[in-house]
């Protein structure tokens, strides 16, 4: 399995981007999706998450200018972000949590997209 990050970019404060996450390879199911973020010097955060029965989870930090969505026929999940601050800046993972048959389940890694949000 492996997902792939894209939609990074340099934007300026108060403006947006959508990032999205593909997975590929032996799927059975996906039942969790995410996004987490890491700044330099920092631990790595969590941003947003939504399930399979669409509920979503945002850190407080994001909540009202971020938005996570997910396309269950494509196994793509998007991140629309907007209002975007300087203390958004961070490098974005792509997270979930993907059955590979019945009985086996694990958290996958995408490698990461840079977001730049300048002043």
């Amino acid at each position: 399995v492996q997902l792939q990050a894209s939609g990074g970019g340099l934007v300026q404060a108060g403006g947006s981007l959508r990032l999205s996450c593909a997975a590929s390879g032996n799927i059975f199911r996906i039942s969790k999706m995410g996004w987490y973020r890491q700044a330099p010097g920092k631990q790595r955060d969590l941003v947003a998450v939504i399930t399979s029965g669409s509920s979503t989870t945002y850190a407080d930090s994001v909540k009202g200018r971020f938005t996570i969505s997910r396309d269950n026929a494509e196994n793509t999940w998007f991140l629309q972000m907007s209002s975007l601050k300087p203390e958004d800046t961070a490098v974005y993972y792509c997270n979930a949590n993907i059955k590979t048959s019945v009985y086996y389940a694990q958290d996958y890694w995408g490698k990461g997209t840079q977001v730049t949000v300048s002043s």
